[in-house]
């Protein structure tokens, strides 16, 4: 029997819609992309990590404003470092930003983080772990949630003895991607663990990895008895894919709606990064949209080397007139509200 994905949940006292959750993703997960996703059926979605080290000497570079629309929520904020008076001060700042949820990062695997002791590398700090969620969950009246990996090492099982104490210290969520730092993204995600999370604690988890469709999804909750799945790669460019996996509604999307949708996503980044960042930050996203056989290869290629977003804009509607009009209808649709602005260093990534 299939779980109804829409069936509502809870951290804390937040309420999420559906069981989907859209991942928090460095150099993808900027505002656009998280309104895109709650369009499109997640119930939750999640900022990629914010620096506490930007917020607390306000040294680094700002690469933008951290705005929180009024359709995103609930929404959780993602921060990361290793202090743990400065990861409580950045989660008070990203409260009065307008979170719902303060998600803190001991899952990246990238050495840019884990050699400054944050991400995946406090999985080996357990103490220095809970001193962190314990700060924060006495900083801010929000519920704090915790993504990590299974630990560092292949085979690792340091999720299951770590996770557990986090809960103690005042975790209302975990989200376990089970893939060890060391397998960055390849091979598979042990859910077996993520199953077994689930027995030793009684907060909601979360399970990520490798859920690329209803089926697997469907899959991994009956299996694990999480809570509610996350979904990350699969949504790059594909926001259809979220769709399907809520609804078992995965009609192709017709080259109108790809280039439709594109094309608003390329708006929306530039009225929140502006021209010149946009520009450079949106490349990738062409061939994530324009991939999977949709459009020929060479198309891609060829709005890589446009020097300006309006000359890509003109020639995505050369290739499918009529996204004009789903495009007009998309914004007709699109909730219009208010933001808050919050003056805040984005990822160390530079990505928005």
């Amino acid at each position: 029997m299939e779980l109804d994905l829409r069936t509502p949940w809870s951290i804390g006292g937040v309420e999420i819609p559906t069981r989907l959750v859209l991942a928090p993703m460095a150099g993808v997960s900027v505002q656009a992309f998280r309104r895109q996703g709650r369009r499109y059926g997640a119930g939750l979605v999640c900022s990629e990590m914010v620096s506490c080290a930007g917020i607390e000497h306000r040294n680094e570079k700002t690469l933008g404003y951290l705005r929180v629309a009024s359709d995103e929520h609930p929404l959780a904020i993602q921060i990361f470092g290793s202090d743990p008076s400065v990861m409580a001060e950045a989660a008070r700042m990203v409260a009065a930003a307008g979170a719902d949820i303060v998600d803190v990062n001991f899952g990246c695997p990238v050495k840019k983080v884990t050699k400054t002791g944050a991400g995946a590398t406090l999985l080996d700090d357990p103490d220095r772990a809970c001193r962190i969620v314990a700060a924060i969950a006495d900083a801010v009246s929000l519920p704090v949630s915790v993504k990590m990996r299974r630990g560092l090492e292949n085979g690792s099982r340091a999720c299951l003895e770590v996770g557990p104490r986090l809960v103690e210290a005042g975790a209302a969520s975990l989200t376990l991607h089970p893939r060890s730092a060391k397998q960055m993204y390849t091979g598979e995600a042990d859910h077996s663990l993520t199953a077994e999370l689930v027995e030793r604690v009684d907060v909601p988890i979360i399970a990520s990895g490798d859920i690329t469709s209803r089926a697997r999804a469907q899959a991994v909750l009956t299996t694990t008895g999480a809570a509610a799945v996350m979904v990350g790669r699969g949504a790059q460019g594909n926001p259809w894919a979220l769709r399907e996996i809520v609804d078992a509604e995965a009609p192709d999307p017709t080259r109108e709606e790809i280039v439709a949708e594109l094309v608003l996503f390329i708006r929306e980044t530039v009225r929140e990064l502006g021209e010149r960042r946009a520009t450079g930050f949106l490349k990738k996203f062409y061939g994530w949209y324009l991939g999977r056989g949709r459009f020929p290869r060479p198309f891609k290629q060829e709005l890589v080397q446009l020097q300006t977003l309006d000359e890509v804009e003109t020639r995505l509607f050369a290739a499918a007139p009529g996204a004009r009009f789903v495009l007009e209808r998309l914004q007709d649709e699109l909730p219009q509200g208010d933001e808050v602005l919050l003056d805040l260093p984005i990822s160390i990534y530079g990505g928005g």
